[in-house]
């Protein structure tokens, strides 16, 4: 029997793990301007939204619903201005 060094038996394959699992590629989670905008637009009207139904103000709750179609509509053009996540190919 022969000893062998566990460092030369190791496989070489293994990934650091100390290296970005995406290969370099920056995850963020998505805070950019234009996410944050968003999210702030869609938080107020959901605001509105819910003040609307405890004081049964009908068509301040439409209003809310409309703010939420706005905050979807504003993160989604300034995504396509640039100020959003850049859209990737993750095939896996």
């Amino acid at each position: 029997m022969t000893a062998t060094n566990p460092a030369e038996s190791a496989p070489t394959d293994q990934a650091d793990p100390h290296k970005d699992p995406h290969n370099g590629a920056h995850d963020d989670h998505g805070s950019t301007p234009a996410a944050w905008t968003a999210v702030v637009i869609i938080t107020i009207a959901f605001a509105v939204g819910t003040v609307a139904i405890v004081v049964a103000n009908w068509p301040l709750f439409w209003v809310g619903v409309g703010l939420v179609v706005v905050g979807a509509v504003v993160g989604r053009v300034m995504q396509s201005m640039g100020l959003g996540n850049k859209t990737q190919d993750h095939n896996p």
